[in-house]
């Protein structure tokens, strides 16, 4: 079923378009519609759904990526690709999955789309640069992937650049410098996304909306926003370094002319440690917002799973050296206890989720049972990475495929299982109609049953030393069953990646009406209609806690905000558009 368009009065007189959705609501149409809208437009809706749209497209390619290597080390000397063409498929494929999904689509898409509706504004504080972030995303992403089409390839130094790997004599070619660029595009837009989400939280909350009423999705955006304009600029200096090494004879990393290659490394990784919360803490804030839900309770330990964010923020600008500890020209000791401290603040949150299931009416939806095996994923993740905080195991274990899974467990646990609940848990309020609940399960369960058996192994055959980067290994070592069973889990990922492509498309042709707020859900971007307005709200309800669309809908229920009673049902604050 389509959108149908019917004539509507204006508050003129004359007649314009309006849309009415499957849910049977009327919205006019502002401005052009049909690819024009998708090109031109500076609604937040419009750009977060571009975001989403392109890297989940970016994600399909990283796992076909993905696959082929893993085909390639199921067996010892296996010949499906060179080792330039594995190094290089390697390289795109972290790149990919670590710039160009993760953090676009939770940091640029979900946030772009959930967080001025959650606190009740019309749209970003600077519509103009929210498109400008998005186009400078999109060509950063084409940039990067035409790496594959220039003479010598795509870069293939790994998605960290290491030096003296990346420089002009062991990299050739033009496929680095579109990486490099690539990255700075990409880069520029993280940063105005972050200047923009700052702006609009902090001046276009609806009345009432106080920063201990946010929801904690909008929190963690927040603090993500506040470490992208931390990161992001280091990240960006050290690539300007890295492009005037190769081209204009600087030094900065070469031993030869004086510089450093660990200056390399200090600079990536003062970027890349906050970046791996940077890419966690927006979907630990989807998980937050899924868990109250599906368990009729409001969150446990609400501020507390604020200041626990805040603690992880602040610990993680402070430990980018334990990526360092082999080098020899670290602070063993100090990164080491910054590393474990920071555990404090996420075991915080862990038992905060654990205390709002505890006893409450859960509801096994497909958005739960990602956020569930969220729970699981991440916990794994977090106790090898304890591990690894300690210098003589780190020792062990560096530049092996404990590292490899570590690694995995963490952002595949954070990025794709708690991103699959968001899609699942918003799809409704995106579109008005519903993602089918049955392919969703079974897209869960293949996601869940195959990441355990892809990763499990690659901790027992990092143990057993295998390296990593490698693409061909020595037949007498042991390592193959390891790596079959690794590469059958990978084939189980990709055919539940293949039941959502099914669900997306079933449920968008024969499409299954929702209403606005189809799971009873909390927060304030479910009092809109579904798919919102333009201008997202024609009214709002009174919010006196961080639950208001559930207090306006729920007059009754105990209070839950500092012991305030709830308002009558038919007490709204207009908003004019």
């Amino acid at each position: 079923m389509t959108d149908v368009i019917t004539p509507t009065t204006t508050g003129d007189g004359a007649h314009g378009p309006s849309v009415v959705d499957v849910a049977g609501h009327e919205h006019e149409e502002h401005g052009p519609t049909g690819l024009l809208k998708w090109v031109t437009s500076t609604d937040h809706k419009v750009i977060g759904m571009s975001y989403m749209i392109t890297s989940l497209v970016l994600f399909y390619f990283a796992g076909i990526m993905a696959l082929v290597l893993r085909i390639q080390l199921a067996t010892p000397s296996s010949s499906l690709v060179s080792f330039a063409q594995y190094n290089e498929l390697f390289t795109m494929h972290g790149s990919l999955m670590l710039y160009l999904f993760a953090g676009p689509f939770a940091f640029g898409g979900l946030a772009n789309y959930i967080v001025p509706l959650q606190i009740g504004a019309p749209d970003m504080a600077f519509p103009r640069l929210n498109a400008l972030s998005y186009w400078l995303y999109l060509s950063g992403s084409i940039t990067m992937m035409m790496g594959f089409l220039v003479a010598g390839g795509a870069s293939e130094f790994g998605w960290v650049a290491y030096a003296p790997l990346s420089n002009a004599t062991n990299s050739p070619g033009l496929g680095p410098d579109i990486w490099i660029m690539a990255l700075v595009l990409t880069g520029f837009s993280a940063i105005f996304t972050g200047v923009n989400l700052v702006a609009t939280i902090f001046y276009l909350r609806a009345p009432g909306m106080t920063m201990f009423r946010m929801p904690i999705f909008t929190w963690n955006m927040l603090v993500t926003a506040i470490l992208i304009l931390i990161a992001f600029p280091v990240l960006t200096g050290a690539l300007v370094m890295l492009f005037c090494d190769r081209h204009f004879g600087t030094h900065i990393f070469s031993v030869q002319g004086g510089g450093s290659p660990n200056l390399w490394q200090n600079l990536f990784w003062f970027f890349g440690h906050p970046e791996v919360y940077i890419l966690a803490l927006p979907y630990f804030g989807i998980a937050t917002e899924i868990f109250p839900v599906f368990s009729r309770k409001p969150v446990f330990g609400y501020k507390g799973m604020v200041f626990a964010t805040l603690s992880i923020a602040a610990l993680s600008t402070g430990v980018w050296a334990h990526h360092m500890f082999t080098t020899g020209v670290v602070l063993l000791p100090f990164f080491s206890l910054l590393s474990l401290l920071i555990a404090v603040p996420t075991g915080i949150k862990f038992f905060n989720w654990i205390g709002t299931l505890w006893r409450g009416q859960l509801q096994f939806s497909a958005a739960m049972l990602f956020a569930i095996g969220f729970l699981f994923a991440f916990l794994m993740g977090g106790v090898t990475g304890v591990m690894l905080a300690s210098p003589p195991i780190d020792f062990f274990t560096h530049d092996t495929y404990f590292v490899v899974a570590h690694f995995h467990q963490v952002l595949f646990g954070t990025a794709v299982f708690a991103g699959f609940a968001g899609l699942y848990y918003w799809y409704p309020k995106f579109f008005g109609r519903m993602l089918r609940e049955g392919l969703g399960k079974w897209h869960f369960w293949l996601m869940f049953i195959g990441f355990w058996v892809t990763f499990m192994p690659q901790y027992v055959v990092g143990l057993l030393g295998m390296p990593r980067r490698v693409a061909v290994y020595p037949s007498y070592l042991g390592w193959q069953s390891y790596n079959i069973i690794s590469t059958v889990g990978a084939f189980i990922i990709a055919t539940s990646f293949a039941v959502l492509l099914w669900n997306l498309w079933i449920s968008w042709r024969q499409p299954v009406p929702c209403g606005d707020n189809p799971w009873d859900a909390h927060t304030l971007e479910w009092f809109t209609t579904s798919p919102p307005p333009h201008h997202n709200y024609s009214h709002l309800p009174p919010i006196r806690s961080e639950r208001p669309t559930w207090d306006y809908h729920h007059p009754d229920s105990p209070a839950i905000a500092h012991g305030e009673g709830r308002p009558p049902r038919g007490d709204k604050v207009l908003v004019s558009p």
